[in-house]
């Protein structure tokens, strides 16, 4: 058995002869099996946005036993987060969601390396953000321009990659799916996503001709946001303590609605039990 401060080595050795099944992951190993376990601590996943979905992903992953992951995103945590991220505490509004989630989860896996990697996808970070062995992308971006490059360029390169779609304005978390994203229907998000694939990377995209992307998503229609009372009179006034990024902000979204954590956990949850799934040799979707 694995003591806390031991992390396995690099080795050539069979996965089966270099993990050990640690009792923090019994209950896992009884459900997977010890081969598929170990598996997933050899595995690295790199989870792109630490929001209210890719929060819950990231958790998920290590407490399911992936044994490397690189959690990205440049963003600063904001009091608004608190409704729905798992990083959102007392204390921590201000700093990095990159660094203060790998803090969480060294706590929760001490032996699995993890990743802060403070920075914003785009076409210039690609390369950078995508190096090294990657098994598995999970796509929590919310950013419609860079989530689509992502996707070109895991297609591209054959990177495994489940992306989600849009969980806020949704209620009823028993409405989300998980298919190949050419049978997304309903979500705006998503139809978006799929046209800027088109027409900007050269995607065909027809329904129940699969594209090779793994979608998270909600038949539930979004709702219209509810004005609040301090709205009145100046409208939606951005209060994220990194708003003049230059890169992305509250303020240059064409509308903010609202979320629940039950719904866009369960996003970030149905994600990682793809990655489990597909990395563990079960069916996936």
């Amino acid at each position: 058995m694995l003591r806390e401060e031991e992390a396995p080595a690099v080795s050539s050795e069979p996965v089966e002869s270099r993990y050990k099944t640690h009792r923090r992951f019994d209950r896992a190993a009884r459900l997977i099996g010890e081969p598929a376990l170990h598996t997933l601590m050899a595995s690295r996943v790199v989870i792109f946005g630490m929001g209210g979905v890719g929060s819950f992903a990231a958790e998920s992953l290590a407490r399911s036993g992936v044994g490397s992951l690189a959690l990205v995103d440049f963003d600063d945590v904001c009091v608004t987060n608190s409704n729905r991220q798992l990083h959102a505490l007392k204390g921590n509004i201000g700093k990095s969601k990159a660094e203060v989630m790998a803090e969480r989860l060294r706590l929760v896996s001490p032996t699995a390396t993890i990743e802060a990697v403070p920075k914003f996808y785009n076409a210039e970070t690609s390369e950078e953000l995508l190096s090294g062995r990657v098994d598995f992308v999970v796509d929590a971006i919310d950013n419609l321009t860079a989530k689509a490059h992502l996707l070109a360029t895991c297609v591209a390169r054959k990177i495994p990659v489940v992306s989600c779609m849009g969980a806020a304005a949704r209620l009823d978390p028993t409405r989300v799916r998980t298919t190949d994203l050419a049978d997304t229907e309903i979500c705006p998000f998503a139809r978006d996503v799929r046209n800027i694939l088109r027409k900007k990377h050269g995607f065909t995209i027809e329904r129940h001709k699969p594209v090779g992307i793994h979608a998270v998503w909600s038949f539930e229609p979004p709702s219209d946001p509810t004005p609040l009372t301090y709205d009145e009179g100046q409208g939606f006034v951005c209060v994220c303590p990194n708003k003049d990024n230059g890169l992305q902000s509250c303020d240059r979204r064409a509308r903010i609605d609202g979320s629940m954590s039950f719904v866009t956990g369960t996003f970030g949850l149905v994600a990682a039990s793809v990655v489990v799934r597909a990395l563990g040799g079960a069916a996936a979707p």
